[in-house]
């Protein structure tokens, strides 16, 4: 396969580091946590989370705004920027060609609970009838569809903290199949509620580093305790290489590998010799026709939980022979998106490469002597990278694993 057949050419992203690409990047490439306390999340165990920056929701959106839930007003707002970053007019093109795909990881709860509530309560002509379009899975996809005139394929992936990056990869065999022209990809997730919250604390996913918030996110350091739960978006374009070239267009990378695979170990934790990942990893090499060595940095999934942090870092040693490239997660900056956190993280590896430039792991002061990898910290470094790897895993013992190449 070559290895320009998909190509990336429109990038949108609404994330904790900003509302926007640049911003985002911007963030990213600081360094700068975005944790902090979160007093919307009230009495739970770990009243910790990163926000978006607040942004004019109905000035980007428009009227029809109230009738979306908040993990669609993200999602519409970076799939607005990808498609106006990849210079293309909605107005003008065929919809019907126009494919959607958009990973959602876990459904809405700020209207589910005050439903359930009304429900309990015995006030059935209070349910709203717009509760269910409004927080199904493929809410974000249709609205995405309907505000722009899609209507090729749309569809909702959801593969726990994986969707972002299987919409992605679902959506390249899209393109390939020749199902669609163009499409828009990536996922959106709204998680920061008292429920998800408080029960990733009692599963002991969450850092409950209160005593710092800005310093709990740290990814790989020694003295990791868990992850900071986030909120956030990432979109991009996707067509054929030969239909971008034709319309002037300037690609941020090729989209040019994909690997999946499933654990089969355990509902929650990753098989702990991390053959899932080595699997997707192997899988997404040889769609992409690349070796290891071709690859100069992976982002990684790197949670900051103790468990996933050393399966993945044993992982990537051996998929790498001892010998893998310079390593980043974004999660420091970040926090989880969960099932946005793939997209976000591919969409920055593919600036990684536009920029020829790695951010740095934030909050990474010791990293943990049992991860035997180079991780990039403290500033931005320099690297000379023709292609690069976004790692991503969730509950259930999802894999995905993509790759990109330089523009």
């Amino acid at each position: 396969m070559r290895r320009d057949d998909i190509a990336v050419t429109g990038i949108g992203l609404v994330t904790p580091a900003g509302v926007g690409t640049e911003a985002t990047w911007s963030t990213v490439c600081s360094g700068t946590p975005t944790a902090a306390v979160d007093p919307s999340l009230g009495e739970v165990p770990v009243p910790m989370s990163c926000r978006v920056p607040p942004f004019d929701v109905q000035a980007v959106l428009g009227p029809q705004v109230w009738r979306m839930d908040r993990f669609t007003h993200l999602a519409l707002t970076a799939a607005r920027q990808a498609v106006d970053d990849a210079g293309l007019d909605p107005a003008t093109w065929d919809g019907a060609r126009i494919g959607v795909v958009v990973g959602v990881g876990y459904d809405s709860k700020d209207l589910v609970i005050p439903a359930v509530r009304k429900l309990i309560d015995g006030a059935y002509e209070k349910l709203s009838p717009l509760l269910i379009p409004r927080t199904t899975a493929n809410a974000a996809a249709a609205e995405i569809c309907i505000a722009l005139g899609a209507h090729g394929p749309s569809m909702a992936v959801t593969t726990a903290c994986a969707s972002g990056a299987t919409a992605l990869g679902t959506a390249r065999d899209l393109l390939l199949a020749g199902r669609c022209d163009i499409a828009l990809a990536g996922g959106a997730e709204a998680p920061c509620h008292p429920l998800p919250s408080a029960c990733f604390a009692q599963m002991g996913a969450l850092s409950t580093r209160l005593h710092d918030p800005e310093g709990a996110s740290r990814p790989f350091d020694v003295d990791r305790d868990g992850f900071v739960l986030a909120e956030g978006a990432g979109l991009m374009v996707l067509e054929r290489a030969a239909d971008a070239r034709s319309r002037g267009a300037r690609p941020h990378a090729y989209f040019s590998g994909y690997g999946t695979s499933t654990d089969g170990y355990h509902y929650a934790a990753p098989h702990p010799d991390g053959v899932g990942i080595e699997q997707a990893f192997t899988a997404a090499l040889a769609d992409a026709g690349l070796t290891t060595s071709d690859i100069g940095h992976v982002n990684a999934h790197g949670t900051g939980t103790p468990l996933n942090d050393r399966i993945e870092g044993a992982a990537l040693t051996r998929v790498f022979d001892g010998h893998p490239p310079p390593v980043t997660s974004t999660k420091g900056v970040t926090g989880h998106p969960l099932g946005a956190a793939g997209a976000i993280e591919a969409a920055l590896a593919a600036l990684t490469l536009d920029h020829q430039t790695i951010p740095p792991t934030a909050n990474l002061q010791h990293l943990d002597p049992d991860i035997a990898l180079d991780v990039v910290a403290k500033a931005p470094r320099s690297h000379r990278m023709d292609a690069v790897a976004s790692n991503s895993c969730g509950f259930g013992g999802h894999n995905t694993v993509l790759i990109l190449q330089r523009a």
